[in-house]
């Protein structure tokens, strides 16, 4: 089949103007646990954007850890790629595609680091081997082979004995909310596409836009 023909109808909700009124955080909540509840692997996976020093972008997907109410949280390395496009640019775009029911949610904000209490509080909350294996990776640093990153994470994993401590490097951001758009799928491609943006006030406005 050629690409071209790889199409679908959305069929599975709507957005009507009332939604204009929600709160955006609160809505977002219904939304994620709605497709929490059917059971997908990774539900809270979503593809953050940065920027590096020389303008370029940059994507991956990492986990949604906690909802606060200043924004989401999530972890990583400090030293890796995106922790070092975010030192750079606190700037960043997240975006949550949920196919199974037909919704998109785009954020765009700023992104700080969480207290060092809260980023060991996770750490120690994490299986043992994803402690292990954070502590022995230099994320997004080369490596010579497979082989050599094993051995790291098996020498590691004999000097320490199981008791594992958070990397100084390794912690957790929070991505406050500047622009939340919520996209519902709907049939002919007219889709709904709803827009909430902070104000000075810490208030939101909200308008619809065109698909």
């Amino acid at each position: 089949m050629s690409l071209q023909d790889d199409r679908k109808e959305y069929l599975n909700g709507e957005l009507g103007d009332e939604f204009l009124l929600a709160n955006p955080r609160e809505l977002f909540s219904a939304w994620l646990e709605e497709y929490r509840l059917l059971g997908n692997s990774d539900s809270t996976a979503f593809a953050l954007s940065t920027l590096s020093k020389d303008g370029t972008p940059d994507s991956r997907i990492v986990l949604l850890k906690e909802i606060r109410n200043e924004g989401f949280v999530f972890y990583t390395n400090y030293n890796s790629k995106k922790g070092r496009d975010i030192a750079n640019n606190s700037n960043v775009h997240a975006l949550f595609f949920w196919p199974e029911i037909e919704r998109q949610i785009r954020i765009k904000g700023k992104v700080k680091k969480i207290s060092r209490i809260d980023s060991e509080k996770y750490f120690l909350s994490r299986p043992k081997l994803s402690q292990l294996g954070a502590l022995s990776s230099s994320q997004s640093e080369k490596i010579k082979s497979r082989t050599d990153l094993e051995l790291k994470f098996d020498s590691y994993k004999s000097k320490s004995g199981g008791d594992y401590q958070c990397p100084e490097d390794w912690g957790g951001y929070c991505l406050s909310f500047e622009k939340i758009e919520f996209w519902q799928g709907r049939r002919s491609r007219m889709h709904d596409i709803l827009v909430f943006e902070i104000k000075s006030n810490s208030e939101w406005s909200s308008f619809r836009v065109q698909p």
